[in-house]
Protein backbone atom coordinates (compact mmCIF):
# COMPACT_ATOMS: atom_id res chain seq x y z
CA UNK A 1 0.00 0.00 0.00
CA UNK A 2 1.21 3.49 -0.91
CA UNK A 3 -0.28 6.68 1.35
CA UNK A 4 0.54 10.09 -0.20
CA UNK A 5 -0.13 12.21 2.78
CA UNK A 6 -1.19 15.92 1.92
CA UNK A 7 -2.96 18.62 4.12
CA UNK A 8 -5.19 21.38 3.21
CA UNK A 9 -1.83 24.24 3.47
CA UNK A 10 1.06 24.30 4.89
CA UNK A 11 1.57 23.89 8.72
CA UNK A 12 -1.25 21.78 9.63
CA UNK A 13 0.31 18.53 10.64
CA UNK A 14 1.45 16.90 7.53
CA UNK A 15 4.29 15.24 9.32
CA UNK A 16 3.07 14.24 12.81
CA UNK A 17 0.33 12.63 10.53
CA UNK A 18 3.24 11.10 8.26
CA UNK A 19 4.97 9.58 11.88
CA UNK A 20 2.17 8.53 13.23
CA UNK A 21 0.89 6.20 10.15
CA UNK A 22 4.55 5.25 9.11
CA UNK A 23 4.68 4.31 13.17
CA UNK A 24 1.49 3.05 12.78
CA UNK A 25 2.26 0.37 9.68
CA UNK A 26 6.21 0.45 10.21
CA UNK A 27 6.03 1.51 6.44
CA UNK A 28 8.68 3.11 4.87
CA UNK A 29 8.70 6.85 4.78
CA UNK A 30 9.77 9.15 1.38
CA UNK A 31 9.45 12.97 0.97
CA UNK A 32 10.07 13.32 -3.14
CA UNK A 33 10.70 16.78 -2.46
CA UNK A 34 12.18 19.10 0.59
CA UNK A 35 12.26 22.93 0.39
CA UNK A 36 14.75 24.21 3.00
CA UNK A 37 15.29 23.32 6.52
CA UNK A 38 17.82 20.96 5.20
CA UNK A 39 19.51 19.65 8.24
CA UNK A 40 16.22 19.39 9.97
CA UNK A 41 14.42 18.08 7.25
CA UNK A 42 10.78 16.29 7.70
CA UNK A 43 13.12 13.06 6.89
CA UNK A 44 15.08 14.03 9.96
CA UNK A 45 12.21 14.47 12.14
CA UNK A 46 10.24 11.56 11.35
CA UNK A 47 13.49 9.46 12.03
CA UNK A 48 13.23 11.11 15.54
CA UNK A 49 10.03 10.47 15.72
CA UNK A 50 9.83 6.98 14.81
CA UNK A 51 11.09 3.97 16.64
CA UNK A 52 10.38 1.00 15.11
CA UNK A 53 13.00 -0.89 13.30
CA UNK A 54 11.69 -1.68 9.87
CA UNK A 55 10.89 1.47 8.43
CA UNK A 56 13.65 2.71 5.53
CA UNK A 57 13.80 5.96 4.96
CA UNK A 58 14.32 7.34 1.04
CA UNK A 59 16.13 9.74 -0.15
CA UNK A 60 14.46 12.96 -1.68
CA UNK A 61 14.45 13.27 -5.56
CA UNK A 62 14.84 16.80 -5.03
CA UNK A 63 16.48 18.72 -2.13
CA UNK A 64 16.02 22.35 -2.25
CA UNK A 65 17.56 24.80 0.17
CA UNK A 66 15.04 27.52 0.33
CA UNK A 67 12.03 27.23 2.33
CA UNK A 68 9.38 28.20 -0.58
CA UNK A 69 7.20 26.90 -2.94
CA UNK A 70 9.09 24.03 -4.81
CA UNK A 71 8.94 25.74 -7.92
CA UNK A 72 10.50 29.26 -6.50
CA UNK A 73 13.23 27.12 -4.64
CA UNK A 74 14.20 25.18 -7.54
CA UNK A 75 14.54 28.49 -9.32
CA UNK A 76 17.36 29.70 -7.18
CA UNK A 77 19.26 26.53 -6.90
CA UNK A 78 19.56 26.61 -10.53
CA UNK A 79 17.03 23.44 -11.66
CA UNK A 80 13.50 22.84 -12.70
CA UNK A 81 11.61 19.92 -10.85
CA UNK A 82 10.87 17.28 -13.28
CA UNK A 83 8.53 14.29 -13.13
CA UNK A 84 10.72 12.30 -15.09
CA UNK A 85 13.33 12.70 -11.98
CA UNK A 86 11.32 11.68 -9.23
CA UNK A 87 11.71 7.97 -9.31
CA UNK A 88 8.84 5.88 -6.65
CA UNK A 89 11.86 3.76 -4.52
CA UNK A 90 10.94 0.51 -4.71
CA UNK A 91 10.27 -1.56 -1.64
CA UNK A 92 7.98 -4.45 -0.59
CA UNK A 93 6.92 -2.74 2.76
CA UNK A 94 4.46 0.05 2.76
CA UNK A 95 5.04 2.90 1.56
CA UNK A 96 4.14 6.61 3.79
CA UNK A 97 4.80 9.59 0.59
CA UNK A 98 4.67 13.13 2.57
CA UNK A 99 3.79 16.10 -0.15
CA UNK A 100 5.08 19.60 0.44
CA UNK A 101 2.46 21.96 1.44
CA UNK A 102 -0.84 21.31 -0.39
CA UNK A 103 -1.84 19.65 -3.54
CA UNK A 104 -2.01 22.86 -5.97
CA UNK A 105 1.42 24.29 -4.71
CA UNK A 106 3.43 24.29 -7.99
CA UNK A 107 6.33 22.64 -9.13
CA UNK A 108 7.26 24.02 -11.80
CA UNK A 109 5.31 26.36 -14.42
CA UNK A 110 3.02 23.91 -15.49
CA UNK A 111 2.93 20.98 -12.57
CA UNK A 112 2.11 21.14 -9.19
CA UNK A 113 1.76 18.33 -6.11
CA UNK A 114 -1.15 16.79 -7.35
CA UNK A 115 1.13 16.08 -9.98
CA UNK A 116 2.75 13.40 -8.16
CA UNK A 117 -0.12 11.01 -7.10
CA UNK A 118 0.07 7.87 -8.49
CA UNK A 119 -2.69 5.84 -9.86
CA UNK A 120 -1.89 3.33 -6.81
CA UNK A 121 -1.59 6.05 -4.54
CA UNK A 122 -4.35 6.55 -1.71
CA UNK A 123 -4.34 9.51 -0.28
CA UNK A 124 -4.53 10.48 3.24
CA UNK A 125 -6.04 14.03 3.60
CA UNK A 126 -4.16 16.32 7.08
CA UNK A 127 -7.24 18.90 8.14
CA UNK A 128 -6.43 21.33 10.88
CA UNK A 129 -8.59 23.33 13.06
CA UNK A 130 -8.88 27.10 12.41
CA UNK A 131 -10.90 29.58 10.46
CA UNK A 132 -11.71 28.61 7.01
CA UNK A 133 -10.49 25.07 7.49
CA UNK A 134 -14.40 23.63 6.25
CA UNK A 135 -13.73 25.49 2.87
CA UNK A 136 -9.93 24.19 2.69
CA UNK A 137 -10.90 20.87 3.12
CA UNK A 138 -13.41 20.53 0.96
CA UNK A 139 -11.68 22.19 -2.26
CA UNK A 140 -8.85 19.88 -1.71
CA UNK A 141 -11.18 17.07 -1.93
CA UNK A 142 -12.79 18.06 -4.55
CA UNK A 143 -9.88 19.04 -6.58
CA UNK A 144 -8.72 15.88 -5.79
CA UNK A 145 -12.06 14.03 -7.22
CA UNK A 146 -11.87 15.94 -10.04
CA UNK A 147 -8.72 14.26 -11.04
CA UNK A 148 -10.10 10.73 -9.64
CA UNK A 149 -7.81 10.36 -7.35
CA UNK A 150 -8.85 7.56 -4.25
CA UNK A 151 -8.88 8.90 -1.12
CA UNK A 152 -8.09 7.08 2.10
CA UNK A 153 -9.51 9.07 4.56
CA UNK A 154 -9.13 12.24 6.81
CA UNK A 155 -6.88 12.99 9.66
CA UNK A 156 -8.14 15.91 11.81
CA UNK A 157 -5.16 18.25 13.87
CA UNK A 158 -6.32 20.37 16.55
CA UNK A 159 -8.60 19.90 19.22
CA UNK A 160 -11.88 18.15 18.04
CA UNK A 161 -14.48 20.12 16.75
CA UNK A 162 -18.07 18.58 16.50
CA UNK A 163 -19.23 21.13 14.24
CA UNK A 164 -16.39 21.22 11.61
CA UNK A 165 -15.70 17.40 11.64
CA UNK A 166 -18.92 16.60 11.33
CA UNK A 167 -20.26 18.89 7.97
CA UNK A 168 -16.80 17.30 6.42
CA UNK A 169 -17.46 13.77 6.99
CA UNK A 170 -21.32 14.18 6.18
CA UNK A 171 -20.43 16.48 2.69
CA UNK A 172 -17.51 13.90 1.92
CA UNK A 173 -18.70 11.02 2.99
CA UNK A 174 -15.19 10.07 4.00
CA UNK A 175 -13.74 8.47 6.61
CA UNK A 176 -12.15 9.71 9.74
CA UNK A 177 -8.82 7.70 10.03
CA UNK A 178 -7.84 9.56 13.60
CA UNK A 179 -7.70 12.37 15.58
CA UNK A 180 -4.38 14.53 16.83
CA UNK A 181 -4.99 16.62 19.85
CA UNK A 182 -3.10 19.83 20.59
CA UNK A 183 -0.52 17.63 22.25
CA UNK A 184 2.64 19.83 24.39
CA UNK A 185 4.87 17.99 22.71
CA UNK A 186 5.92 15.10 20.71
CA UNK A 187 8.30 12.58 20.73
CA UNK A 188 8.63 8.76 19.92
CA UNK A 189 6.25 7.83 22.76
CA UNK A 190 3.74 10.06 21.87
CA UNK A 191 3.80 9.13 18.07
CA UNK A 192 4.04 5.31 19.57
CA UNK A 193 0.63 6.23 21.14
CA UNK A 194 -1.22 7.66 18.66
CA UNK A 195 0.04 4.96 16.51
CA UNK A 196 -1.92 2.52 18.03
CA UNK A 197 -5.25 4.33 18.15
CA UNK A 198 -4.48 4.51 14.41
CA UNK A 199 -3.97 1.31 13.37
CA UNK A 200 -6.87 -0.27 13.25
CA UNK A 201 -8.39 2.14 10.89
CA UNK A 202 -5.40 2.57 8.78
CA UNK A 203 -5.82 -1.18 8.40
CA UNK A 204 -9.26 -1.10 6.94
CA UNK A 205 -7.92 0.36 3.65
CA UNK A 206 -8.27 -1.44 0.72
Amino acid sequence: MKLFITGIGTDVGKTIASAIIVEALQADYWKPIQAGDLDTSDTHKIKQYVSNGKTVFHSNSYALNTPASPHFAAEIDGVTIDLAEIKVPVTSNHLVIEGAGGILVPLNSEITIIDLIQPDYKVVVVSRHYLGSINHTLLTIEALQNKRIEIAGIVFNGDANEATESIILSKTKLPCLGRIENEPYFDAAVIRYYATKFKENLLKIK
